[in-house]
């Protein structure tokens, strides 16, 4: 992802019809499946660091996210998404 865009937002809809915008943090790919992660795009406070992740699926020729269920799968996928957030920030520092 280009830095020099700025952020890219998502408005994804939950089980019940409410419409979530979340900001893109990153695609990664954990234990060989492929996962995207976001932060919530109007939290404030503790919640602005709320880390949401999707499993990607594909559905005829289509990528969509999918919950995850799995809590297993979801800590996995957890400490992945935080060790790479935190080694991009250690390069940030490094590049200073």
């Amino acid at each position: 992802m280009d830095e020099n865009m700025g952020a890219t937002y998502v408005t994804i809809t939950d089980e019940e019809g409410n419409e979530h915008e979340l900001e893109f943090i990153m695609r990664l790919t954990c234990n060989g499946r492929e996962y995207s992660a976001f932060f919530p795009a109007d939290a404030e406070g503790d919640d602005a660091y709320k880390i949401i992740m999707f499993r990607i699926v594909e559905e005829n020729g289509e990528e969509l996210l999918e919950t995850i269920d799995n809590d297993e799968e979801a800590e996995a996928v957890y400490e992945a998404i935080t060790e790479r957030l935190f080694d991009e920030d250690e390069d940030d520092e490094d590049a200073e």
